[in-house]
């Protein structure tokens, strides 16, 4: 087989189509699954609010970050599940909204309902630091427990 040189040039050209569009598929595939389970809930009442964030700034509310990824589920079933999540770091805040308004309830600053955080870090007035929290999300699946905590 005769290779000229129009043929080579049409060869690196394919292989130049070929090379970005393979990397860029293998950049949208499907991330992993990270299943929480919850200990120490007081109640089966109302739903457990989760939300992850990778900003420090956005931690524990990420109601004004953009990337935020959160969730919604029921208490019976002590789990939620996050799908497709892409590698990286995240912290996790979940509040027990026992009565589904959506919101945590206080009492002099104090929450009325149970609050959970990846790692389970120690704390006890004000959230607990982003970096206590942390935790990094690998190219497999994951479980974490979150031990949620009452103050009232």
């Amino acid at each position: 087989m005769k290779i000229t040189i129009a043929s080579a040039a049409l060869s690196c050209a394919v292989l130049a189509m070929t090379v970005p569009l393979t990397s860029a598929a293998n950049a949208q595939q499907p991330g992993n699954s990270l299943t929480i389970k919850f200990e120490k809930l007081r109640s089966m009442k109302g739903t457990l609010q989760l939300c992850l964030t990778k900003l420090k700034e956005h931690f524990p509310d990420c109601s004004d970050d953009p990337d935020a990824v959160t969730l919604s589920v029921p208490t019976e079933g002590k789990i939620a599940e996050f799908k497709n999540l892409a590698v990286g770091k995240y912290a996790l805040a979940v509040l027990h909204d026992k009565n589904s308004n959506g919101r945590m309830n206080k009492f002099m600053g104090i929450p009325k309902e149970g609050i959970g955080f990846s790692r389970n870090p120690k704390f006890s007035f004000g959230p607990p630091k982003f970096e206590a929290a942390l935790f990094e999300m690998g190219d497999e699946a994951q479980t974490l427990v979150v031990r949620m905590k009452y103050f009232l």
